[in-house]
């Protein structure tokens, strides 16, 4: 099983000497002094990041404040056993995932995945496997999102990655506008493993929403072989109703 092993070093240590040397060390959020080292997201506004925390659904994580049935995970495929996030997708967070996939700032990767590394999923025997974005948005941003962000959390944690685990079967319209019955039809059996018999996966994302795409991940994993799958993401977006 062929899988990454910092192929992205070099090339990233060239293009923070570059960044460095042409721009100012401002935070991304606030727009301040953004710290040592290579932040691009100071601590105040990383301080303000709201975790996510229990009580929860034990499946999904979504919060939950009473004993009855979880209505986000209620639809996802039996593939996919648990998904946890680390953060609510509000604030400053929301401002370091927007500027991770349309700005540019594929480096904010090592700041996002350092909030990541407690979570449940990543346990010993693991590998990751990042969500494969569709090749005409590859091309556009220039890098898979999902990828730089497995890649940075494998620094952290030394799982490995297998960053060819997953493929796209076809295009597939963006996800934003549509209802959680439409992602679910937007993306079944739009995915499928490779190189994942027996290995226990932890799919990774940058945000979940409502699962529609991590369970047709988890889908073609398991078809492919995967002894289970999982998943984590740096953000999840609130519920309609949520107000925790």
């Amino acid at each position: 099983m062929r899988r990454s092993s910092g192929r992205w070093g070099e090339l990233a240590r060239s293009a923070v000497a570059l960044e460095r040397w042409l721009l100012p060390a401002e935070c991304l959020v606030c727009q301040g002094a953004a710290g040592p080292e290579d932040q691009l997201i100071c601590d105040p506004c990383r301080r303000r990041w709201r975790p996510v925390t229990s009580p929860w659904c034990e499946r999904c994580g979504q919060s939950q404040v009473d004993d009855l049935p979880c209505r986000l995970c209620a639809e996802w495929p039996e593939g996919l056993r648990r998904a946890r996030s680390a953060v609510w997708l509000d604030e400053g967070a929301r401002k370091g995932v927007h500027d991770l996939k349309y700005s540019g700032w594929w480096r904010v990767t090592s700041q996002l995945a350092r909030a990541m590394t407690g979570l449940e999923p990543l346990q010993k025997g693991i590998i990751l496997v990042p969500v494969p974005l569709a090749p005409k948005r590859l091309a556009t941003r220039g890098y898979n999102q999902a990828e730089r962000l497995a890649t940075a959390l494998a620094e952290l944690t030394g799982h490995p990655v297998l960053g060819a685990g997953l493929a796209r079967r076809r295009e597939t319209p963006t996800q934003t506008k549509l209802t959680p019955e439409e992602r679910r039809a937007n993306v079944a059996g739009a995915f499928a493993g490779e190189g994942v018999r027996g290995e226990r996966v932890v799919l990774v994302d940058d945000v979940l929403t409502t699962g529609a795409t991590l369970g047709a991940c988890a889908t073609g994993l398991m078809a492919a072989g995967a002894v289970s799958v999982e998943a984590v993401t740096f953000a999840r977006a609130r519920a309609v109703g949520d107000f925790v």
